[in-house]
């Protein structure tokens, strides 16, 4: 049976408790294997508990020091009571000179002390005892998790000034850098924030007219990579070009924030509209649209499209591929069997086959096919060639060439674009 002692406002910092009479410091750290809250223990004197209740920032310190121990236990070890015991009169009862002096030669939790309003640079300097004199018994995780963020860009020589970090809180980015970004004026100093939206006009006006596009073959709601990095890469140039005192961060996190931003517009677009730019782009061939169509993937399933489907052929092709495509399902078809034509997608390979029946098989015989490859360039390829299809059928495709007979000469042409 224990009884409480002392606590502090903060459920986290170490309270006392007397347990069959003895005093006990208790805390809560680490987890267990089941991931549930680990409490440890150990015993402190009458003297300790006077010092624990009188003093926060002996008591904080006290808390840093034996985290350590704490961590060290695991999810199932014993807390070593005698190394916790040993840190009491040297941080509790000593001078503040030797308090700092033992600072040098343990392992101590920084980022706890910083929560608790430690000043930054005293500790830095080695100055722990000073740098708790304005601790607070509410802690601030916000102020801790900037410290490491900003001792993570230190160590790969990233110093950021004023403008930079503004940048980076306005996009929410300034303590995770894959955080996904967005717009918070409020987190910027106020008289940063009209040299903020300068910046951020700049690279709205670079990608004005660049749209991210949807990739069904990773998913209904995947978007193009290669549409995403010609964003990214002529925001990152107009932003350097037009702020060239910008640091890499602050400039990587403002076109992440456009890019994201075209993300999200092109998954809540429907998928008629998304296929509007395509089909626009694409050649119809003349007047040969499709009245029937028959979708199919490399695992046997078939969907049909009918003319008076409310839906365009391309928008309900590329919705059958986002629901089906998978590592192990990248062979897509479409054909128009009154034509006896079609076109066949390899996914795995960037390359497109187009079909069309020369001779119907008849008195047992098999059907001859002219068979024709030819490589494709991304997703924006992709949609285009269906585009045109479902529009203008085999014939259309002439231009969109050039189409291979030869396999093996295609292999070789393929290869070397892989090359390169």
């Amino acid at each position: 049976m224990s009884d409480i002692v002392f606590t502090r406002t903060s459920g986290w910092i170490p309270g006392v408790i007397r347990e069959g009479g003895e005093l006990k410091l208790t805390l809560g750290a680490g987890a267990d294997a089941n991931h549930e809250p680990r409490t440890f223990a150990f015993s402190i004197s009458e003297a300790h508990l006077a010092v624990i209740r009188e003093d926060l920032a002996r008591h904080l310190l006290l808390w840093s020091a034996v985290l350590p121990l704490c961590d060290a236990a695991g999810t199932r070890g014993r807390l070593d009571e005698n190394a916790a015991a040993a840190l009491l009169d040297p941080i509790l009862l000593a001078a503040p000179a030797d308090v700092d002096a033992l600072f040098q030669r343990i392992r101590w939790d920084r980022s706890r002390l910083i929560a608790h309003g430690a000043d930054i640079g005293l500790l830095e300097r080695g100055q722990v005892y000073a740098a708790m004199r304005a601790a607070t018994e509410t802690s601030n995780a916000k102020r801790a998790q900037e410290y490491q963020a900003d001792r993570r860009r230190a160590e790969r020589g990233a110093v950021l000034g004023p403008l930079d970090a503004a940048i980076l809180r306005f996009t929410g980015q300034y303590v995770h850098g894959a955080t996904v970004p967005r717009r918070v004026p409020a987190a910027v100093d106020p008289r940063l924030l009209p040299e903020v939206m300068r910046v951020i006009a700049t690279a709205e006006q670079a990608c004005a007219g660049i749209r991210i596009g949807r990739d069904p073959r990773r998913g209904n709601r995947a978007t193009d990579r290669r549409d995403w990095d010609r964003m990214e890469t002529t925001v990152e140039a107009a932003v350097r070009r037009a702020h060239p005192e910008l640091v890499d961060d602050a400039v990587r996190t403002v076109s992440f924030l456009m890019c994201s931003e075209a993300a999200d517009r092109s998954r809540s677009t429907p998928v008629e509209d998304d296929e509007e730019a395509a089909d626009h782009r694409a050649d119809s061939g003349g007047s040969a649209r499709k009245t029937v169509l028959l979708f199919t993937d490399d695992k046997g399933v078939e969907k049909k499209w009918l003319r008076e489907s409310p839906r365009t052929a391309a928008a309900e092709f590329w919705e059958f591929v986002g629901h089906r495509s998978a590592a192990d399902n990248e062979v897509f078809t479409i054909e128009d069997e009154e034509m006896g034509e079609g076109i066949q997608l390899h996914f795995y390979a960037n390359s497109i086959a187009r079909i069309t029946t020369l001779r119907q098989g008849e008195g047992g015989s098999d059907p001859e096919y002219r068979v024709e490859y030819s490589l494709v360039d991304g997703m924006s390829g992709y949609r285009n060639l269906v585009s045109v299809f479902v529009r203008g059928g085999y014939a259309a495709l002439e231009q969109h060439g050039p189409w291979i007979s030869d396999v093996a000469e295609f292999e070789r042409a393929r290869r070397r674009r892989d090359a390169r």
